[in-house]
């Protein structure tokens, strides 16, 4: 007999002879348990398994719960933060609108002053020189009254027109104030104030005279209280007196 016979003889007599008999059936359970552990030990593993299981469960849970409460609370934050923003955000709009009215009142101010500017500018201009030839006027008379009544001088305002524009570039009127005594002659420039360029057009004033009235000029001289100080060098080259502030005019 082989084995295989042997090995079939087993399978077929077995069973009845573990049920028959009692020692056999522990022989076999003897024999078999050291490939299979017992139940007990296997529902503990299996126990240990789930215990394992539900913890790493639980610890899951946890963890999203944690994440699902910080996730709310960032939520809760953003939100207010939001609205926070919206909030700083209307008031910087109302600020500035706020400031753009304000902006257009100071603008408005402002153009308001600009306007009275403009207008005492042209008001203050306008009564400067009016008293500027008001003091011209008043000094020319009185300095006429004084040389011709106690000095035997007289004192001539001429208005002459210079056709060929000799004096201003074009045809223009052309007033000098002329003193003669004793035959001399001078040529005075009474003004409130004189430049560097009115000195160049009193010089050619001079000149238009001596050209029209064929009389040559002994004195040239400029009587001003507001002299520019780059109008002196002129008036010293071309040989012009001038006479500013407290100076006394003498040798007349």
């Amino acid at each position: 007999m082989n084995s295989t016979e042997i090995k079939a003889i087993i399978k077929e007599q077995l069973p009845t002879i573990i049920a028959e008999d009692s020692s056999i059936r522990d022989f076999v359970l003897h024999t078999v348990s050291e490939y299979y552990h017992p139940k007990t030990e296997v529902d503990s593993k299996f126990d240990r398994i789930l215990a394992e299981l539900q913890r790493d469960r639980e610890e899951e849970t946890r963890k999203w719960e944690e994440n699902k409460r910080q996730w709310e609370e960032n939520n809760r934050r953003w939100e207010e933060n939001n609205r926070r923003w919206e909030e700083n955000n209307r008031r910087w709009e109302e600020n500035t609108q706020r400031l753009d009215r304000h902006q257009d009142q100071i603008d408005q101010t402002l153009d308001e002053i600009k306007k009275l500017n403009k207008r005492y500018d042209s008001t203050i201009g306008a009564l400067g020189s009016r008293w500027g030839l008001y003091s011209e006027a008043s000094f020319r008379n009185a300095l006429k009254g004084i040389l011709e009544n106690s000095f035997n001088v007289q004192v001539l305002n001429l208005n002459d027109f210079d056709d060929e524009g000799d004096v201003f570039g074009r045809p223009d009127q052309v007033e000098i104030d002329v003193i003669i005594k004793n035959g001399e002659v001078i040529v005075c420039e009474i003004k409130s104030s004189i430049s560097k360029a009115e000195m160049y057009i009193f010089d050619r004033k001079v000149q238009f005279y001596q050209k029209r009235h064929q009389r040559q000029v002994t004195r040239k001289l400029v009587i001003s209280p507001m002299v520019d100080n780059r109008a002196l060098p002129v008036a010293e080259n071309l040989g012009i007196e001038v006479y500013s502030y407290g100076e006394d005019v003498s040798g007349l």
